[in-house]
């Protein structure tokens, strides 16, 4: 959590300048050097600020949470990027997926009997279109129907899509940290 926010305010303080940030000797473990799909995502009093991630395991960890950090803050479309003003009321959170793996099914009734909500981040894709929803999404929207409706809005393919068993759909786990404010 700290490297992700030291990351974002080395960007603000002067991104002509910026470079990576120090590593505390806590980061210079093996573990932080593993390769994992990293998400970060920012809150606003609440509301989704940013969320930027890769769901390969191409780099480590630590490589991960900086530059997702920055594209979380900088870079996502759907937001203007993070001023320094308004960055003391963001919330953090890093998002460590396992790797994701296929989920087989054959009917709109068995793919929503195989996920668990809650649990499950689910990707899935059509015809070269694709999305993902962290697991953290549920919370939101806990339905199975809906959740699946939603994420295919997103990924552009028609709300009810995953009716019709003809998706590409792969799950994975995340270990989140957050802090709250």
């Amino acid at each position: 959590m700290r490297l992700a926010r030291r990351t974002i305010v080395s960007q603000l303080d002067d991104p002509l300048e910026a470079g990576k940030p120090e590593l505390g000797s806590q980061l210079e473990e093996a573990v932080f050097r593993q390769n994992h799909g990293v998400f970060v995502t920012l809150h606003k009093e609440g509301q989704l600020r940013g969320c930027i991630g890769s769901l390969s395991s191409s780099v480590s960890i630590v490589e991960g949470i900086i530059d997702n950090a920055i594209n979380a803050a900088f870079k996502d479309y759907r937001f203007p990027p993070v001023t320094k003003q308004e960055f003391s009321l963001i919330d953090l959170e890093v998002s460590i997926l396992t790797e994701p793996e296929p989920l087989e099914y054959t009917g709109a009734d068995e793919l929503l009997a195989k996920l668990h909500p809650g649990l499950d981040g689910v990707i899935i894709s059509k015809d070269g279109e694709g999305a993902t929803f962290l697991p953290q999404v549920w919370k939101q929207l806990p339905d199975c129907a809906s959740f699946l409706s939603h994420l295919c809005q997103k990924a552009g393919v028609g709300p009810d899509q995953w009716r019709s068993g003809d998706l590409q759909v792969k799950t994975y786990r995340v270990l989140c940290f957050a802090e709250k404010k």
